[in-house]
């Protein structure tokens, strides 16, 4: 039997991606539920004062080989997005609102999905809004509502709160 665990992730990042496809296989198969902790990656960078593999070139070279091969052994449809890196800020504090909405899931599932399934620029505002309202989500209440403080506060803390339990990267 499978534990219940935390999984600390970032839109931004295909391990992430990737990793989300195969819990969600995990929690089908196993009936347990996993407690997604979105946080901001590259805060978390800052604060350990590390760079991010994917913006040393050597290593982002094999990232993208190494993303597509894991994609392939997990039969994971998967595409790098040519927009990378994408600003995943608002996206990520929109997890937190779509937690408030009881479509925590559906959102986390749909915005994975269009970054690495679907290649889709999510650093064009317009692609944003037709994104969440082919979710039924209205855009403006959306973004008012991720850019409140309680919002803003609550993602800095998760990602306070990974920094002091060690983790440095995502996933996690």
């Amino acid at each position: 039997m499978i534990k219940p665990f935390e999984f600390y992730f970032d839109f931004i990042s295909p391990y992430s991606f990737l990793a989300h496809k195969e819990i969600r296989k995990i929690e089908n198969s196993e009936r347990i539920k996993i407690k997604y902790n979105p946080i901001l990656l590259g805060g978390l960078h800052n604060l350990h004062g590390i760079k991010a593999p994917a913006f040393i070139p050597a290593k982002a070279r094999h990232m993208i080989r190494d993303c597509k091969l894991i994609a392939e052994r997990n039969n994971i449809r998967f595409k790098f997005n040519s927009y990378f890196p994408i600003r995943s800020l608002n996206l990520m504090r929109g997890v937190l609102v779509a937690e408030e909405d009881n479509i925590k899931n559906y959102y986390i599932d749909s915005i994975f999905n269009t970054i690495w399934q679907d290649g889709l620029n999510m650093n064009d505002e317009i692609v944003i809004q037709k994104v969440l309202k082919n979710l039924n989500i209205n855009p403006k209440t959306f973004a008012l509502r991720s850019s409140s403080s309680q919002i803003k506060d609550a993602l800095r803390k998760k990602t306070s709160d990974a920094y002091n339990k060690g983790i440095f990267g995502a996933p996690t």
